[in-house]
């Protein structure tokens, strides 16, 4: 083979392959890092407000000054619910379902000297809508704890308004996750007592949740002649974006919270812009490949006459093809290689200032990079193998 290749090598062009070597390297550098990034800020936005998961929309009736007067009803009726069901760009509805008990609870840390109570309200909505953790969200009848989510607003209004003004403790929310809540239901005349248990803190729902499960054990037990429909719902659509979200709701009557329709605009397009840059990536990456395979027919194209000699000298196909096949496969390694380096050191750059925003992240390793460069790379190193193959195939019919 070393004979082979010395015969062989007279005509490759340093140029072509440095060519090859940078396009491809560029291209893999931007298909590694895209993947490697959306696998490290996806974390970002599953944990708290899903918005790069799903699509959610809180939707409530507008009320207006002659409506309170007159005692219209902002509740959602079944019918209300079936008719957004049944949009083009709803992919599915959750309703809010309040507590029809009055609630009150009490918050202690005497060694701290605080001491809170107040009356409030429970509302719950289907556990595939809730955007914390699910494996401490449950209740049983025989249970006397509550696991309870609050807006993450809830404690910063606390920390930076109320703590501060009084020069009490800030609280964190791992010392807010255990610290106990007294509640105390009344209704049906019952007076009951339980301890509430805040398990996560949401940055989607504006408003107290207890699981579905207790909300309708405790409204049958508390309440059980009480009738409320939900006054909210939480909408999954499937491109928020879509102007038939906006002209339908302002054609009923519906308002959204929080800006939702906008916060959903500017995810549609950040999904867009990562799909463009993978796409660009790819585009390249397939760019470099045909310029190796250029490379590679003009050199082979170059030596066609060696080639042939060689054949009918007693070298078989597959000795002529491997120095080629093996400098095509090192061009990839190399390619592999360097990218990954080159995504490593870009990685570190960015984790350090999405830490920074987000002490609570947790990244992994490389490993997204490293497997999905080891598929091209595999990819790529079987189409050249191939097609250098049925090149060297080729010369070898004709010239027999």
């Amino acid at each position: 083979m070393r004979f082979v290749w010395k015969l062989l090598r007279q005509h490759i062009s340093v140029p072509q392959l440095a060519g090859f070597f940078f396009a491809n390297l560029f291209g893999m550098v931007i298909v590694l890092l895209g993947v490697q990034f959306y696998k490290d800020v996806i974390p970002v936005f599953t944990d708290g407000d899903s918005f790069m998961k799903k699509d959610y929309i809180i939707v409530t009736k507008k009320i207006s000054t002659l409506g309170s007067f007159a005692g219209k009803s902002n509740v959602f009726t079944d019918n209300d619910i079936k008719e957004i069901k049944e949009q083009s760009f709803t992919k599915g509805v959750g309703k809010f379902q309040p507590s029809l008990f009055t609630v009150s609870a009490g918050l202690g840390m005497e060694s701290a000297g605080i001491r809170l109570s107040t009356d409030m309200f429970f509302e719950s909505v289907p556990n595939e809508y809730v955007d914390v953790g699910l494996d401490k969200w449950h209740f049983t009848e025989s249970s006397k704890e509550i696991p309870i989510i609050i807006p993450r607003n809830y404690l910063n209004l606390y920390n930076f308004g109320f703590a501060q003004a009084r020069s009490l403790p800030k609280l964190s929310e791992g010392v807010m996750g255990m610290i106990q809540l007294d509640i105390v239901i009344r209704g049906n005349g019952n007076i009951e007592k339980y301890k509430g248990n805040i398990v996560g803190f949401s940055d989607r729902l504006n408003t107290i949740l207890v699981p579905e499960e207790f909300m309708d054990w405790a409204n049958r037990e508390f309440a059980p002649n009480k009738n409320g429909g939900p006054s909210r719902l939480i909408v999954e659509v499937n491109n928020p974006a879509d102007e038939k979200i906006a002209r339908f709701f302002q054609k009923k009557g519906y308002e959204t919270e929080d800006n939702k329709l906008d916060a959903g605009k500017t995810t549609y397009f950040l999904k867009l812009i990562i799909g463009i840059v993978l796409a660009i990536g790819l585009f390249i990456s397939v760019l470099s490949f045909y310029i190796l395979m250029l490379s590679i027919y003009l050199l082979l194209q170059k030596n066609t006459t060696k080639l042939e000699n060689l054949l009918l000298i007693g070298y078989s196909p597959k000795k002529v093809a491997l120095p080629y096949q093996a400098l095509t496969m090192g061009m990839n390694l190399v390619v592999l290689l360097f990218s990954i380096c080159i995504v490593g050191w870009v990685r570190n750059y960015y984790l350090g200032t999405i830490t920074l925003l987000f002490p609570q992240l947790q990244s992994g390793g490389l490993w997204t990079a490293i497997v999905v460069g080891c598929i091209l790379f595999a990819f790529v190193s079987v189409m050249n193998i191939l097609a250098i193959k049925k090149k060297i195939l080729s010369i070898w019919r004709h010239k027999a």
